[in-house]
């Protein structure tokens, strides 16, 4: 599930335009919100010199054109933010790429930046108002923002992920009563309960786990710890009880059982067609008491009887057979996904090479005045950016290895071809991926089964001798 919003960029005031694009891309690109800049790409530029190359569109489209600029309008960002835990930070990426490239329908340059700083993923995608080929501008048309949403949705299906169910006004829950947030205290106590659970040998042992989990620590005649968030320390005796200094070290001595009360029960994480994977009943026992385990057994029960009902449907004839079923998709499932990360290396081939391209002929010109010039200092300070990208377009040819510069067209045709694969690709390893699955939980299921029954007849054996 994604919401969306398409927002037009400004020039600040008392700044340049450049100053104005560079300050934008520049909060899109954070490394902190960006893990360290390993969730941004682009489209028809490079993210490191992404303003400079709007810039550079900008100035072609003026002397293609000779048309100023009337509006103050300098790019456009997408907002996409998807539903907590439903996607990671890679896929959302390549979501918000796919979205961007089709909206501006490949002719305006981008960069997507996902952020993984809140509780929810969630893109800023900057594209330039500037075609790449200096010939237009693009038009905020009239329900843009709606259009953009119908896009993202298609492409949120299309990758197995759900989408914002539109109600009329008068037919939404108004709500009242608002999620409680969890504090800095609820996230000690929660890091507390997790260290406890590794069982450290003393207290010291203790407050170098916490140190680990990136909590500074104050000692004294009160313990204190505070997170990278936390403006202040705060007391272990201040926290609720079970979670003191001295509560503490009781459960490390052994004295009292540990008792979380901040872990949450998901018990449908793994729910699919086939059932769920079977509890194991005696460790269920000795933590939550007979009430719970009989709960479990007829929770085990009901699992088995789904796992034996979807063999059933799909004719597998036994274990042995399952096993094999088991291998054979584990292993197209995994043949398809590196086939699916070699396209993908492709495609980001073949958009850095037709950027350098577009780049090179474009710059061509102002590098052969600057080499005539004698490589002028006073040449290179007037045309430091088209020099800048012309340099780094030969460096990016001789990296590939590229001897002779393809044809735009061509690889426009190339990249086409292995997108729509690509698409095709990510639905069967969606297929695939629930199938293994499937079948992994119901040969786990079956097994746990086969062996409490061999157990049972030992016991019983043993019995009667």
């Amino acid at each position: 599930m994604a919401a969306t919003r398409l927002i037009a960029l400004h020039q600040h005031k008392g700044r340049t335009v450049a100053q104005s694009l560079g300050e934008r891309t520049d909060y899109a690109k954070n490394p902190e919100k960006t893990e360290k800049g390993e969730t941004v790409t682009s489209f028809g530029c490079d993210p490191y010199t992404v303003d400079e190359e709007f810039m550079l569109q900008k100035r072609q489209y003026y002397q293609t054109t000779g048309k100023k600029q009337h509006s103050d309008v300098i790019a456009y960002q997408i907002r996409q933010s998807f539903k907590p835990g439903e996607i990671t930070a890679e896929e959302a990426n390549r979501v918000g790429y796919e979205l961007a490239l089709r909206f501006t329908k490949g002719k305006y340059s981008f960069i997507v930046a996902t952020h993984t700083d809140r509780a929810h993923i969630h893109n800023h995608i900057v594209f330039n108002s500037t075609s790449m080929d200096g010939t237009k501008k693009f038009k905020d048309f009239w329900r843009s923002g709606l259009a953009l949403q119908k896009l993202s949705d298609l492409i949120c299906l299309e990758h197995g992920l759900s989408v914002i169910e539109q109600k009329p006004y008068d037919e939404r829950e108004k709500r009242t009563a608002f999620p409680k947030k969890t504090s800095a205290r609820d996230a000690i106590c929660q890091q507390i309960d997790e260290i406890l659970a590794r069982k450290p040998k003393d207290f010291p042992a203790f407050l170098d786990e916490m140190k680990k989990a990136g909590y500074e620590i104050k000692t004294g005649a009160n313990v204190a710890v505070k997170s990278s968030g936390q403006k202040r320390f705060i007391r272990l005796s201040s926290l609720p009880d079970g979670y003191k200094e001295a509560d503490i070290m009781a459960v490390l001595s052994g004295k009292v059982k540990l008792q979380s009360r901040t872990a949450t029960r998901t018990d449908n994480q793994y729910r699919s067609r086939a059932g769920s994977w079977l509890i194991d009943v005696e460790k269920k026992l000795t933590e939550k008491g007979p009430g719970y385990a009989k709960w479990a057994k007829r929770h085990n029960l009901k699992q088995v009887s789904k796992s034996f009902l979807f063999l059933r449907d799909q004719k597998i004839r036994g274990l042995s057979h399952l096993s094999s079923l088991v291998e054979e998709k584990t292993k197209a499932r995994d043949d398809l996904l590196d086939s699916i990360k070699a396209s993908e290396s492709r495609l980001a081939e073949i958009a850095t090479l037709k950027k350098h391209i577009i780049n090179y002929s474009k710059t061509r010109s102002t590098y052969e005045e600057y080499r005539k010039a004698g490589y002028s200092k006073k040449f290179l300070e007037a045309h430091r950016e088209e020099i800048t990208l012309h340099k780094a377009a030969k460096q990016a040819f001789d990296e590939l290895g590229v001897k002779r510069l393809p044809k735009v067209k061509d690889l426009n045709a190339e990249y086409a071809e292995l997108f729509s694969g690509k698409k095709a690709a990510y639905a069967e390893y969606r297929r695939l991926r629930d199938e293994a699955q499937e079948l992994a939980i119901a040969e786990s299921n079956l097994s746990s089964l086969f062996e409490s029954e061999k157990e049972e007849q030992s016991r019983q054996k043993e019995k009667e001798h």
